[in-house]
């Protein structure tokens, strides 16, 4: 508990500048800033790297969408009171979107689709928003507005469980990256609750064994939960456990037989006919903010090179020591290194103390030496100096390269 204390995200991203909630705003709404954002399109852009290996197309829906479409979604009927809800002057009733599954299914229904085009993915990073209490608010783990890096597969039966699989490595290699060992939850419907759910038995029971076969094929370390599913399908959740021994549910993938039904999804099959087809959700962060309290929680704010918002520091000992100093900024900022200059009238030791503070990975101290020499004095955030006093300017860019290249 003293750990987690000490590592809460909201301590650390107030210290360290990330984001911020206003009163005038709203609670449970963050606000980030420029170093918060740093962290949210770096996580979005590991996400998207994995995924563009596998054929995913981007896509873009708007923020809201009229009552119809979740009708037949079937969510106006469950969720309708954690919707936020508008009315057009025209009088016409939308709603702020609280998923996007069912603008995506429109996406697919634009036109018909062959088996040969089949599997269709697409995927999105957009905010979904929901009316939660504000005594469930808490941090980023839970507010109204969520970042999903959201994804929706449609495919045929047969190939459920290659996507299935394909997405569990993207998963797999993202949380590795980090350190993470995940268990995974089955999350199944609860047989004594039905009317919590859309879809009959059948759809349901054939589903939820898909998913059992699938973790058993992975030899996965799983476990079952019974009414835990989505409102149209079972799903797979990836549960972390960060460095204070805190569990963390993360990613999701979920398998949806209803949807397609409700929304007449099809392909054309190879005897020509209209074949019905699934969808897969797909979410690796879960949501940005939650990801990113998680992270920051589980380095406690020490995060790794390439994900840090400032990488470099640039310490010059004196005013005589500037313009080396900003020269060398210069060179890190045309190499696309997020660099800053101390040239303030602090201490050397001052300066030192300020950048382990906001937990910069690297501080390069600049004085009469490395002028001298045309180098600079490397000082890591975790342990002093490192390994080389003193190294050449090309020779450090090219390791900063390869270190955020390789995301260590």
């Amino acid at each position: 508990m003293a750990e987690s204390e000490k590592s809460d995200h909201r301590k650390i991203g107030q210290e360290l500048d990330l984001f911020l909630f206003s009163d005038l705003v709203g609670s449970g709404l963050p606000m980030w800033t420029p170093k918060g954002t740093v962290i949210r399109q770096e996580l979005d852009n590991f996400v998207w790297e994995l995924r563009s290996q596998y054929n995913y197309g981007r896509v873009t829906i708007p923020h809201i969408t009229r009552r119809n479409l979740y009708e037949i979604s079937g969510h106006w009927e469950k969720f309708a009171k954690d919707l936020f809800k508008m009315i057009s002057r025209e009088g016409k009733e939308y709603a702020l979107k609280p998923m996007n599954c069912p603008h995506h299914t429109q996406i697919f229904a634009r036109k018909p689709h062959s088996y040969r085009e089949m599997p269709q993915r697409y995927a999105e990073t957009t905010m979904v928003y929901r009316d939660e209490q504000s005594g469930e608010l808490g941090g980023l783990t839970r507010v109204l507005s969520i970042t999903q890096d959201d994804s929706h597969v449609f495919c045929r039966t047969k190939q459920i469980k290659e996507e299935f699989l394909k997405i569990w490595d993207i998963v797999d290699k993202f949380y590795s990256t980090f350190g993470f060992s995940l268990r995974v939850r089955l999350s199944f419907r609860d047989p004594n609750a039905p009317e919590k759910y859309l879809g009959t038995s059948e759809i349901w029971n054939h589903a939820e064994k898909a998913l059992r076969e699938i973790a058993k094929e992975r030899k996965a370390d799983y476990f079952e939960e019974l009414g835990e599913a989505a409102l149209y399908g079972p799903k797979l959740d990836f549960i972390a456990t960060n460095a204070t021994g805190r569990e963390w549910q993360v990613a999701t993938i979920q398998l949806d037989m209803n949807l397609p039904e409700r929304f007449d999804l099809t392909c054309v099959n190879e005897k020509g006919k209209n074949e019905r087809i699934v969808m897969i959700h797909s979410a690796i962060t879960g949501s940005i903010e939650r990801c990113t309290a998680i992270l920051l929680e589980h380095f406690n704010g020490s995060l790794p090179l390439w994900l840090s918002p400032v990488q470099v520091k640039v310490l010059p000992i004196g005013e005589e020591h500037f313009k080396y100093a900003r020269g060398i900024f210069e060179k890190l900022r045309v190499e696309n290194i997020r660099v800053e200059l101390d040239d303030s009238n602090e201490s050397l030791g001052k300066k030192i103390r300020n950048a382990k503070t906001e937990k910069v990975p690297y501080m390069l101290v600049i004085g009469d030496k490395e002028i001298a020499d045309k180098k600079v004095t490397i000082e890591k955030r975790e342990s002093g100096r490192v390994g080389i006093k003193t190294t050449s300017v090309e020779n450090l860019i090219e390791r900063l390269k390869n270190e955020i290249k390789g995301r260590k």
